[in-house]
């Protein structure tokens, strides 16, 4: 059994958590759950714990993720690819923008994940589910926003299977939790994660994604 040398986290802004663009180790992972996730590994593993890298960008579709897969995922050649996206893409469906003019959610994921398949077939990949809370801006459409995230669970789903990536399920997470708090605790917009929402969604990465393999 190998640990994992290198991590690479793709996404929008969930992932992207405001990240630096230098090498200043302080804010190269951004602010939200790759950081933490960085942080527990580097804690318990050591001289042992794998380089982790975070090539999320903020207002990211699945389409503009695979517009930049040479550059910022297949030339990091990762042993694991962690990949989180579709707010964005329900977003400007919803908003009736241009750039929701059609909907590219599983074609373009579809893409991304086979391009990837082929050219780094060693890679183990990771699909974290899309996830919302009706909160904040999000409740005026909550219906559609519902709807279509929905679908795009669904399709992450799917898609894990289809390639045989491992799937983080998120959303009844955050659905369970506003038991214990309102629902901006978690998600302070209806989308961004608070501090809580990011430790939350690290702990379920960590659980199930094993860093060991054969």
């Amino acid at each position: 059994m190998a640990a994992a040398n290198t991590i690479l986290f793709m996404g929008d802004s969930i992932t992207d958590g405001a990240r630096g663009r230098t090498a200043d180790p302080n804010h190269i992972l951004g602010h939200g759950y790759v950081f933490q996730i960085a942080g527990r590994l580097g804690l318990e593993l050591g001289a042992d714990a794998p380089r982790v890298v975070n090539r999320g960008i903020s207002g990211d579709r699945a389409s503009d993720l695979y517009a930049r897969w040479n550059e910022d995922a297949i030339s990091v050649q990762p042993d694991i690819l962690s990949i989180l996206v579709g707010v964005n893409d329900a977003y400007h469906l919803i908003q009736g923008d241009a750039r929701g003019a059609s909907d590219r959610f599983r074609q373009a994921y579809t893409h991304l994940l086979e391009e990837t398949r082929t050219v780094l077939p060693e890679t183990r990949i990771v699909l974290c589910e899309p996830f919302i809370l009706r909160t904040g801006a999000l409740e005026e459409k909550w219906t559609a926003w519902e709807e279509k995230m929905t679908a795009y669970r669904h399709t992450v789903r799917e898609l894990a299977a289809s390639c045989s990536a491992i799937f983080v399920p998120l959303q009844h997470l955050f659905d369970e939790a506003c038991e214990r708090a309102p629902h901006a605790h978690w998600l302070w917009d209806g989308i961004h994660p608070t501090a809580a929402g990011h430790e939350m969604i690290a702990r379920q990465w960590l659980q199930i994604v094993s860093l060991q393999r054969s």
